[in-house]
């Protein structure tokens, strides 16, 4: 893979940006990936960048900060650069101004950029005596990181702001931490007689910064037999040393010598903020220093509060004063909140987390052609779907839709006349999943040629007779290919539906229809398009499971579904293996254990035996279909629902009142 990565700040200047776009090379170059960084030009760079290109570009210092430098590059430049090292992956660490260059540079190439969140510029533009450039600053994030193809954010604190300022498509990755280096062997004595002998240390390390609040540290004054020691360099310095006199500054320490230092603290103390992570707690907990940190923002996602250190209420500086005077006071609380350090940072090894990242790379490039393909401006884009949190088990469940959720062409093992369908595949994978011997009910109302009106008039009122606890909804493929339609009006009409079932306390998965790959089907993309990004809105507003049926893709960067070996000889149903597949993609975003390995097994031992239709597709299909319309009648009228009421499916999987198995 050829990643590009476009780095906001970096060396020499060192900081938590520049450290993890450091470590991400290092272990992009150990798997064999060619890597390009593109940053600011500061000055010399003596630092090993693990075989990476290099484009530095002109930059100028922040007036207020001159480590931090901005870089004013043309789109265009950086597409040029981009377009010459033709990257699969484009990232951006902590972007802001040169990452909006290349998200745009990205686009015009049509390459998947994952943006990293790093840098609370929001708290540091209010930090800095700009508060009202705070909302401006809010709105360029949301813009940016919602045209990315994907934010990764390092915290649950972080994940929660970002969506608060609506940005999508979020998923969580941290950081990690060089257990190699920073580990409770390297505490040293020597150093310790050396900077404070015969006191306690309360250490600090980061930037000096205002938005560290490095000065709240002031409230540790007096603390008998405790020497406070600050790690960092920054512009706040010579205040800071004005305000803590007796404090002990090393200045910017890395490397063994940061990690002596770190291990050779009793206490680490972080009292910043805005952090969206806090990689210097994480490096203080693998030392086996207890930590006392606010109990804001990425603290709140390292720090154990009374098991490996605490967290204190935000701006209580009488509560950081007694919360450190409890752990100097009190030797064994130290020793075990330091053991318990340790062992939380055990798996957070920067091999894991870049791990991790790689597979957001993945699904990055899965999502982009997506994207692509979707109509500009006013659709929600698709995510791959996350396992839900827990499992859940249902008992009653309901399928409602169209000829699709009845199951016409799946023949497979059926009666002739009969269908199988994937929501009766589905409804013996959910009774497998239960535990015990209790019969698993199941109804079917979907009937062939039915609209969205049907689902709101006919449907829905039978399903909450039914009183179900899950319901199905498929629909809207009948709407969307009619002469004129509002994809948009069809999905307020699916809305109302779905708000019906989930005011009645119903769990409801949200299907997204689907076209085949043929040519003649291009025509109605966009309506299903449209009508797909609406129904990821209801989802997300109703709290529905979705199954996005186009982030499953092929091979070419095409949804899955539309694979034409899926689609039965009528071509507009599917046949049996597409119902599998259907099935069993619907299973996984129930959080069905092992659907998918079950998906697979089915898959190979039982071959289609769906029936060769005889005549020609325009004798037997197409005209019918035309004659049908001209008198104003549908394959569905006089048809009822194959299950309206309950069929019992046993705990073993046996199926009962006319439901085979198979």
């Amino acid at each position: 893979m050829r990643v590009a990565l476009l780095a906001e700040s970096f060396l020499p200047h060192m900081n938590g940006v520049t450290g993890s776009v450091l470590h991400v090379l290092r272990h992009l170059a150990a798997d064999g990936h060619e890597t390009l960084v593109i940053a600011p030009r500061a000055g010399e760079i003596t630092t090993d960048l693990h075989g990476a290109r290099t484009e530095l570009m002109r930059s100028v210092p922040l007036p207020s900060y001159p480590d931090v430098r901005v870089v004013f590059a043309r789109a265009a430049r950086l597409t040029a650069i981009l377009r010459e090292f033709a990257p699969d992956v484009v990232h951006l660490a902590s972007p802001f101004v040169l990452g909006w260059q290349g998200v745009a540079a990205a686009d015009a190439l049509r390459v998947p950029a994952v943006a990293v969140y790093q840098t609370d510029v929001v708290a540091y533009a209010e930090k800095y005596g700009m508060p009202h450039a705070s909302s401006l600053v809010g709105r360029h994030l949301a813009r940016l990181h919602r045209r990315a193809t994907l934010t990764l954010a390092p915290s649950t604190a972080s994940m929660r702001q970002l969506e608060e300022l609506g940005v999508d498509r979020l998923r969580r990755w941290g950081r990690g931490v060089d257990t190699a280096r920073f580990g409770p062997q390297r505490r040293s004595e020597v150093w310790r007689a050396r900077i404070a002998p015969g006191e306690l240390i309360v250490g600090y390390v980061g930037r000096l910064a205002p938005e560290k609040q490095v000065q709240d540290l002031a409230a540790l004054a007096g603390l008998e037999g405790v020497r406070l020691v600050i790690v960092g360099d920054g512009p706040a310095r010579p205040a800071l040393e004005r305000l803590l006199p007796h404090a002990v500054f090393t200045g910017h320490l890395s490397g063994d010598a940061l990690a002596e230092t770190l291990a050779s603290f009793d206490v680490f103390v972080h009292p910043g903020e805005s952090e969206t992570f806090g990689q210097t707690i994480q490096e203080a907990l693998a030392s086996g220093v207890p930590v006392v940190a606010t109990g804001v923002g990425g603290p709140v996602d390292l720090v154990r509060s009374s098991v490996d250190g605490w967290l204190y209420r935000p701006g209580d500086l009488a509560d950081l004063r007694a919360r450190v005077a409890d752990l100097v006071g009190d030797g064994g609380k130290r020793r075990a909140f330091a053991a318990a350090a340790g062992e939380s940072v055990r798996d957070r090894t920067w091999d894991a987390v870049c791990r991790r990242l790689m597979a957001h790379y993945d699904e990055a490039r899965q999502l982009r052609p997506i994207d692509d393909a979707l109509p500009r401006g006013g659709v929600t884009r698709p995510s791959v779907p996350e396992p839900p949190a827990g499992r859940r088990t249902w008992s009653r469940f309901v399928a409602l839709g169209d000829s699709i959720t009845e199951g016409l062409c799946d023949t497979s093992r059926m009666p002739a006349g009969e269908y199988r369908g994937w929501a009766d595949r589905l409804a013996q994978l959910l009774a497998h999943a239960r535990r015990g011997d209790e019969p698993f009910r199941y109804a079917n109302l979907a009937v062939r040629s039915r609209t969205v009106r049907s689902l709101v008039d006919e449907q829905v009122p039978q399903a909450l007779a039914l009183r179900p606890d899950l319901v199905s909804v498929l629909i809207g493929a009948n709407d969307l290919v009619a002469r004129r339609v509002d994809p948009v009006a069809v999905a307020a009409d699916v809305e109302v539906a779905v708000r019906r079932l989930r005011d009645a306390g119903i769990d409801v998965l949200l299907v997204t229809p689907f076209l085949p790959g043929r040519r003649a089907a291009a025509i109605f993309a966009r309506r299903f398009a449209m009508f797909a990004s609406e129904l990821r809105r209801i989802a997300a507003d109703t709290g529905a499971a979705l199954l996005d049926t186009a982030v499953f893709l092929d091979a070419g960067g095409r949804p899955a579904i539309a694979d034409l070996e899926l689609w039965a000889d009528d071509k507009v149903h599917l046949r049996s293996r597409g119902h599998r597949f259907l099935a069993y993609r619907a299973a996984e975003a129930l959080g069905v254990p092992d659907a998918e390995a079950l998906g697979d097994l089915e898959a190979a031992l039982h071959a289609d035996d769906d029936p060769v239709a005889s005549g020609t597709w325009l004798r037997r299909d197409a005209l019918p279909w035309v004659w049908r319309r001209l008198r104003g009648r549908t394959a569905g009228d006089g048809r009822v629902a194959k299950h309206e009421g309950y069929v019992l499916i046993g705990g073993r999987g046996d199926v009962r009142a006319g439901l085979r198995a198979g």
